[in-house]
């Protein structure tokens, strides 16, 4: 990477919180991110110099569009910098940051603000999927489906279970490790939700099939939420931190990064792989460009992972596109405890987007920020012990936008 990128601080509001029952929409949850983000910060609105906003379906969920604009109302200090949204499904929020990123190695600005947001809980669940249902080639794929995204997520599944065999007991438990993990996380959604021994099985009762494979525990929740956080460059970054007693080596960075993009609909996408032992061998590439920039060997020198999950299926398919095990062989992970806490390589100690939630332009965001919490020790009781190095993958609609970080902090 060209210039180093710090990261001074950030926020995540409550995913559990339901924003329209509590008459609130996207200007209040953006505002409370924003607003947590710089007081965690110790950075003033004055000092930032551009501000970025990933959103998926503000227009569908809320009749609303041009979040840019919403910085300036959120503090005066704001009115009158430059701003933007970015749309990339639910990789919203990570084009977002590398917009920020850019601007930050390329010398225009020192320290960026960025935010990701979205709304869904004020709509039915058949709306909410219809409206997200855009992240896919509107009219030529998912027409036959009730859910449209779980029925893609099955596929990606089928092809698991065409290319090397798939066994539902394994998705399973990821959906279970996920929710086990969030229950340690104040701000997770489902931290205070009920299961019983059967909700992590193939019952038709505690865990009724959605589409296909995928089953209700298989799938990440429909959340209003925002994220926020602050991006500085060395110079800002190394006056913040003389000023607080600290040096860069205490401060998280983003070490590297990958970001690529695959037809939109699926079946291509499966077309395009089918000579390759990796399903997306895209999502493989964008990962290792993360670890290319970041001086990163392999996975393991990793000490933890946030992967998108918005499916059990996801992150089935993340484990071995990360490497953590061979093509084919992610169930080898889950059944050695690999990626558990206090596993080799622990993923999603949050507990994921099935157990945190998943407000589609926040994910890429509270992803980076989570990472950063890891690496400073401040991720309370979700922290994975002694890391100094993580991971990230955000995908946006069937892995067509793919946006892999590496965040990381001194020895």
């Amino acid at each position: 990477m060209t210039g180093a990128v710090f990261i001074l601080g950030g926020s995540q509001t409550d995913f559990a919180r339901n924003a329209a029952r509590a008459g609130d929409g996207l200007f209040e949850l953006m505002r409370d991110a924003v607003q947590a983000a710089l007081s965690d910060a110790g950075v003033e609105a004055a000092q930032i110099d551009a501000c970025h906003v990933g959103n998926f379906t503000g227009e569908l969920f809320a009749g609303q569009g041009h979040l840019g604009g919403m910085f300036a109302a959120i503090d005066p200090m704001l009115y009158g910098k430059p701003a933007g949204r970015h749309e990339a499904a639910c990789a919203s929020g990570s084009i977002a940051l590398l917009a920020a990123t850019a601007e930050i190695e390329a010398g225009r600005h020192d320290c960026v603000l960025v935010a990701g947001v979205e709304l869904e809980r004020n709509v039915s669940g058949k709306q909410a999927a219809q409206y997200l249902g855009a992240a896919m080639w509107v009219g030529t794929e998912g027409q036959e489906a009730t859910y449209p995204w779980p029925s893609m997520f099955d596929r990606v599944a089928g092809e698991y279970q065409r290319r090397y065999g798939l066994d539902y007991r394994h998705l399973a438990a990821i959906a279970e490790l996920n929710i086990a993990n969030a229950r340690k996380n104040p701000l997770a959604q489902t931290r205070g939700w009920q299961y019983t021994d059967a909700s992590f099985t193939d019952d038709n009762d505690a865990n009724p099939v959605i589409e296909g494979i995928v089953r209700r525990q298989d799938c990440a929740q429909v959340t209003d939420g925002a994220s926020a956080v602050i991006l500085a460059s060395e110079t800002f970054a190394r006056e913040w931190a003389a000023a607080r007693g600290l040096s860069l080596d205490d401060l998280p960075r983003i070490a590297g990064w990958g970001h690529r993009t695959a037809h939109l609909r699926l079946a291509e996408k499966l077309q395009m792989s089918h000579n390759s032992p990796y399903v997306f061998p895209h999502v493989r590439d964008t990962i290792r460009d993360a670890f290319s920039r970041a001086g990163v060997n392999d996975v393991f020198d990793l000490h933890g992972i946030e992967t998108h999950d918005c499916f059990s299926p996801t992150e089935y398919m993340a484990i071995d596109h990360f490497g953590i095990t061979a093509p084919g062989e992610s169930w080898r992970a889950i059944e050695a405890g690999d990626i558990a806490p206090g596993g080799r390589i622990p993923v999603n100690p949050s507990g994921g987007l099935i157990g945190v939630g998943h407000p589609v332009g926040a994910t890429g965001v509270r992803m980076l920020h989570d990472a950063a919490r890891q690496v400073t020790g401040r991720a309370g009781d979700c922290q994975v012990e002694g890391a100094r190095r993580f991971g990230t993958l955000n995908l946006g609609g069937s892995a067509t936008t793919v946006v892999s970080f590496v965040v990381e902090r001194g020895e």
